[in-house]
């Protein structure tokens, strides 16, 4: 799955235990890389306002914000409804 480098950057600056140089996959932890509940609110502000969507209350789950790959599923779906 291929996402956008807008999403990786603002995914990363969430991310505080993932290091610079350590690759950002498919089915990386997000709770491990550092991502906690205050984070995921700022989070899903960042993505709603880059890409245009709003998180409707079946995407606000721990299970959206388990993996980039789930995460980023969620966003191109969102955009995909939203057209």
């Amino acid at each position: 799955m291929a996402w956008d480098e807008k999403f990786e950057e603002l995914l990363r600056d969430y991310l505080p235990f993932l290091d610079e140089d350590e690759p950002l996959e498919a089915q990386t932890d997000l709770r491990d890389s550092g991502l906690d509940s205050l984070g995921a609110v700022e989070l899903l502000g960042s993505l709603e306002n880059a890409y245009d969507v709003r998180f409707v209350d079946e995407a606000l789950s721990l299970e959206t914000f388990a993996t980039p790959a789930v995460l980023w599923e969620t966003v191109t779906r969102l955009q995909s409804a939203h057209r």
